[in-house]
């Protein structure tokens, strides 16, 4: 069980480094030094923070992954790890980007995703 803990808690972390290395530069935009950098040294900053997304993300699949010793399978560390990048990507936007909404065709499609997971841990 506390593998099970670790791996997800190590998947969030990842997640929320890799969310703000993909989409932070959008928002990091409004600051005048960021946008002096130039398209490289934007790609700089965000691979800096991606840096951390791997620092949680290769540990967490090592501690989860059954053949070495974790409680999970491939494909379900796969399948945790997307609904996970799905909730940190929502809150990140709802946080960061007040002008984007989440309208009823985006819950249609977690409700999918949430229902993907049922299906891939069901023996």
């Amino acid at each position: 069980m506390l593998k099970s803990f670790q791996t997800i808690a190590l998947l969030i972390l990842s997640n929320s480094f890799m969310t703000m290395a993909w989409y932070g530069h959008l928002k990091f935009g409004q600051m005048s030094w960021f946008n002096k950098l130039g398209m490289f040294g934007i790609i700089l900053v965000s691979w800096g923070i991606a840096l951390f997304e791997y620092c949680f993300q290769v540990p967490a699949n090592r501690i989860g992954y059954k053949s070495l010793g974790g409680p999970f399978s491939l494909v379900e560390l796969k399948v945790i790890q997307e609904v996970i990048t799905l909730l940190v990507f929502v809150t990140f936007s709802l946080l960061f980007f007040k002008t984007e909404a989440i309208r009823w065709n985006h819950l249609a499609g977690f409700a999918c995703l949430v229902m993907a997971v049922y299906f891939i841990f069901r023996y």
